[in-house]
């Protein structure tokens, strides 16, 4: 609704390997303009504003950090984790690496959040915007028999790719089932979106944001609301 009030701004810092369609992502969210010949460059940082309508009445706003993508063993800064209220976590399910490297990044997340409650999403968007390297680089090496490579998966286990070409669908679904595993066990939300359809994307942003600010309860007691109400008034006078 237009005409609700805005009342809250949250900061939220959205991170992964690079290429995951972090910047598609808020691109299509914000403006909806992005399509597959959308020539995006890759991000260095850069802040979004999203006002959220969570149907209270009221708008609630999120600023957005979309930070460069990560590769390696190249960590997520330092200043992100010290001041941010929520984390969104983006993996491109094709590629098996942009998926365990979300392990590294809670892990950080939870060594600096001190006693502070930190909401993290996990978003496995399935129109990344560049091809996936990584992934046919493994194929290559697999089917030219380069034998077995191991990686880590977020829920502690190793999967192999071997001699055995894998179905990219299979893959997809086979890295699809890890996340839910994995974020079923941390007990955080999964969500699965495509960068270049605008209503995917709607849900995990306004979840967020009602996790961030949820609806003020009303006292059930009239008394004591009546009391209060008083209590207020004599501290006034």
């Amino acid at each position: 609704m237009l005409t609700s009030k805005i009342t809250k701004i949250g900061k939220v810092v959205i991170c992964g390997a690079k290429g995951v369609g972090k910047t598609a992502m808020l691109e299509q969210l914000i403006y909806g303009h992005v399509t597959i010949d959308s020539e995006l460059h890759s991000t260095i940082e850069d802040t979004y504003v999203a006002s959220v309508d969570t149907g209270k009445g009221s708008r609630d706003m999120l600023r957005i950090y979309d930070t460069a993508g990560l590769q390696g063993n190249v960590q997520l800064p330092r200043h992100y984790l010290l001041f941010s209220d929520a984390f969104i976590l983006v993996y491109d399910p094709s590629d098996p690496a942009s998926l365990d490297m979300l392990a590294g990044i809670k892990s950080d997340v939870d060594k600096y959040k001190d006693k502070k409650e930190m909401i993290i999403i996990v978003i496995a968007n399935m129109r990344s915007r560049q091809t996936r390297s990584s992934v046919a680089s493994t194929t290559n090496n697999s089917s030219s028999g380069g034998g077995t490579t191991a990686l880590n998966s977020p829920n502690g286990s190793y999967h192999s790719v071997g001699n055995t070409q894998l179905n990219n669908n299979d893959l997809i679904e086979s890295n699809l089932n890890r996340a839910n595993n994995w974020c079923s066990r941390e007990r955080i939300k999964h969500y699965t979106v495509n960068a270049m359809e605008r209503a995917s994307l709607y849900e995990p942003f306004i979840q967020l944001a009602i996790r961030m600010y949820p609806a003020q309860t009303k006292s059930s007691f009239p008394q004591l609301r009546q009391l209060t109400q008083k209590t207020s008034k004599v501290d006034n006078s």
